[in-house]
């Protein structure tokens, strides 16, 4: 069936796959958050993407292995059932180094702007972008045999970016954070939001004065 992404919470995932990787995406949780399961094809390693909350719904989609949680930022609805997931499977912990004090469980991979992240033989790329959080990261899956993939957390949403709590600095630093270091990608490159749909640069990139002129 065609990948969609549309999820809710207490229903069905959405499975997406590609040619080396298999993209499983469930909502959970009273904030309705995403949360993301990478599967390596070739070697059958996991990794997660924000542990957000309902552990067991979480452990179900995961099964009995997995190698690495990534927690996007320091908000607690993003890790919620972080230590109850990692306490279960064994995974490293990784995020961002500068958010990483303010998620409750230790963290042993600390992530910087261009560092990467392995799930098997697949390589995703750390983006740093500051205004949501101060160290909030993305991950971006180039995939070899067709367009990009972004995993944006809560910094990119459909109709705009995050959350920057009406703080004209933080709101010009995101911005320009996801300006230049997301949408540099191609107009095809699919974007995997922390709560509700899916998008691509494409779909947005017209938007981008609209949003710098409202402020938000």
């Amino acid at each position: 069936m065609t990948y969609h992404g549309a999820v809710k919470v207490g229903g069905p995932p959405d499975v997406r796959e590609l040619a080396h990787l298999i993209i499983t995406k469930i909502a959970v949780g009273p904030y309705e958050n995403n949360a993301y399961l990478l599967r390596c094809r070739a070697t059958d390693e996991q990794l997660l993407i924000d542990a957000a909350a309902d552990a067991p719904v979480l452990l179900e989609t995961v099964g009995d292995q997995l190698a690495t949680v990534v927690t996007t930022h320091q908000h607690a609805d993003h890790w919620g059932a972080l230590a109850e997931v990692v306490a279960a499977t064994g995974a490293r912990t990784a995020a961002g180094r500068i958010d990483a004090p303010g998620i409750p469980v230790p963290t042993d991979l600390l992530l910087d702007d261009g560092d990467t992240v392995s799930v098997g033989q697949v390589e995703l790329t750390v983006r740093h972008l500051v205004g949501h959080t101060p160290g909030a990261i993305v991950l971006v899956y180039d995939d070899p045999q067709g367009h990009p993939h972004l995993f944006t957390g809560d910094c990119l949403f459909p109709g705009g970016i995050g959350n920057t709590r009406k703080d004209p600095d933080a709101f010009h630093s995101l911005y320009r954070d996801v300006t230049e270091k997301l949408f540099v990608l191609p107009d095809e490159t699919w974007v995997y939001p922390g709560h509700g749909s899916d998008t691509t640069l494409g779909t947005e990139r017209p938007q981008l004065p609209e949003w710098r002129a409202r402020g938000w």
